[in-house]
């Protein structure tokens, strides 16, 4: 059975290869209403990532994903390096020092991240931003645990919710951010952060049954 910090380097390591394979995607998505810049940025922040992978303490779950916040927040441009250098700060904080990670620890941690995205970008949910995604998935995860759902199950469960609310994005008015200078305009385009949470959910929810310790 794959230790904890065996199962934290895998769902690191997914995110940093998915945003690297979907610079373009991600992109693209981003162009529609914003700079265009966010595919790119990810792209170049988790490819140091993943440069430098051998490099990062790994004395426990949370002071690996401290050192892996330092790497985004230092090499990852634009707005997105401050959002998601504070989601793996506040995670790593949370899991700092623990030998052992449950669900429930996880879902603790990403709330923990998802009020620091909050507070870093002065933004809520309904604002149309990744936390629309972002927030849903991991209310689905904590059901889906409680529920008696074994870990794989609520990680599907997790990107099932992250898709949904992804798309359901499409029908809201960005509020924060360069769309947010759409006005009217941000409705009917799905916003690409928001998108990006589904994809990587998406994403560990098909790898997770053939995982390895990395």
């Amino acid at each position: 059975m794959s230790s904890s910090l065996d199962t934290t380097e895998f769902v690191v390591r997914t995110i940093a290869t998915t945003c690297v394979e979907n610079e373009k995607y991600f992109g693209d998505l981003d162009s529609v209403v914003g700079d265009g810049d966010f595919g790119f940025s990810l792209a170049r922040g988790f490819e140091q990532v993943l440069a430098n992978w051998d490099q990062f303490d790994r004395e426990d779950s949370g002071t690996f994903l401290l050192k892996v916040a330092i790497e985004i927040t230092s090499r990852i441009g634009g707005t997105s390096g401050p959002i998601w250098g504070t989601a793996f700060l506040r995670a790593g904080t949370q899991l700092k020092g623990m030998e052992n990670v449950a669900v429930g620890d996880v879902v603790t941690a990403l709330r923990s991240s998802i009020e620091g995205i909050k507070k870093r970008g002065n933004s809520d949910i309904g604002d149309k931003t990744l936390l629309d995604a972002l927030a849903p998935a991991v209310d689905a995860l904590e059901r889906a645990h409680d529920a008696g759902e074994s870990v794989e199950d609520s990680v599907r469960a997790m990107a099932t919710a992250a898709r949904a609310a992804a798309e359901h994005t499409s029908t809201m008015q960005a509020r924060r951010g360069r769309a947010s200078y759409s006005g009217e305009r941000s409705i009917g385009s799905a916003d690409a952060g928001a998108l990006a949470v589904a994809v990587l959910a998406e994403r560990l929810a098909e790898t997770w049954s053939s995982r390895q310790p990395v």
